[in-house]
């Protein structure tokens, strides 16, 4: 989805737009309206609390999917220092819609690895609207490789609708990069971090999401298949917004849903009105919690690391009668 505003963010945006007027009109007849401003700024906060706190599945998505949300180059910015961007994949080509290189969390190197989406047309075209064909995944495990060697943690960023399914990514070998992938992270020997920062969909996902601890933001998304294409195939209607509803509700692609089927390990709180209503905020959150869980996982010796994020992975599913 591009920037228009969601039906239901509506009369929050109107608000905002009152606020800011008066604010602008204030400056210019260099007025003081302070105390006019509080209670207007004050059911602000109320009326974001409220919409946000009630958000059905599909409505879930369609904040995820919201493209003022931070993306992994938001967040680069705004937690980490010295970010060096590493291009391509030594085979073929580099491909926008995964962005990774070195950076340093609070003076200590990382590797980043995350999908990126654009904010237009322009840039979408050019990220491919965070779908990334196999040279994408391919250029991800040559990161993670290199994170390996100089033993440095990785931390992944996933927001992706899903792995480009078109004929040059089938010809160059889509599902068997992907797969790869899997393989690789199930047996790297450093700290693997993952945080769904909007919509996880699908393998395209999941080619950065085999990790130690996978955290998520409360608004973002984590599915096997966007609901789409899930009301699609189940009940021949992936346009009708009941249809989207139902496939929403019955993919258990929230984050509440995800922790407690013990797919997500953390959820991460985001400001009041969702991540974009206050980039900084989250990215403060995000940071914090990914120092605690790094902290954490160093204390592990490789071979220790590896096997419990594969019996993590193993026991997913499993369910007792």
């Amino acid at each position: 989805m591009g920037s228009a505003a969601l039906e239901f963010e509506k009369p929050i945006l109107e608000l905002e737009r009152q606020i800011e007027e008066m604010r602008r009109s204030s400056t210019e007849k260099s007025i003081d309206i302070t105390a006019e401003l509080a209670p207007l700024e004050h059911r602000l906060v109320e009326l974001r609390r409220a919409v946000y706190r009630n958000l059905t599945p599909v409505q879930k998505v369609q904040v995820a999917r919201n493209s003022r949300r931070p993306f992994t180059l938001d967040y680069i910015k705004l937690c980490f220092t010295d970010f060096i961007e590493l291009h391509g994949d030594r085979a073929f080509r580099d491909d926008a819609a995964i962005v990774g290189g070195w950076a340093r969390l609070d003076g200590e190197t990382v590797m980043i690895i995350g999908h990126q989406r654009g904010r237009d047309t322009k840039e979408n075209i050019h990220r491919n609207f965070g779908m990334p064909h196999p040279e994408g995944y391919r250029k991800a495990l040559r990161l993670m490789r290199s994170a390996e060697k100089f033993h440095v943690p990785v931390l992944t960023f996933i927001d992706t609708p899903g792995a480009w399914a078109g004929l040059g990514a089938e010809e160059r070998g889509q599902s068997e990069a992907i797969a790869r992938n899997l393989l690789v992270m199930s047996e790297l020997k450093v700290p693997i971090i993952g945080t769904v920062i909007g919509e996880g969909g699908s393998g395209g996902a999941l080619a950065l999401g085999v990790v130690d601890r996978v955290l998520m933001f409360e608004h973002s998304v984590y599915s096997v298949i966007t609901v789409e294409g899930c009301a699609a195939i189940l009940w021949k209607d992936g346009k009708s917004p009941e249809m989207r509803e139902r496939a929403a509700s019955a993919l258990r692609i929230t984050a509440p849903d995800l922790l407690e089927l013990g797919v997500i390990d953390e959820i991460l709180p985001e400001p009041e009105g969702g991540a974009h209503a206050n980039h900084a905020a989250a990215a403060a959150t995000l940071k914090e919690r990914l120092l605690e869980h790094l902290e954490d996982l160093r204390k592990l010796k490789p071979e220790k690391l590896v096997r419990r994020r594969r019996e993590k992975y193993l026991k997913m599913g499993q369910y007792g009668e």
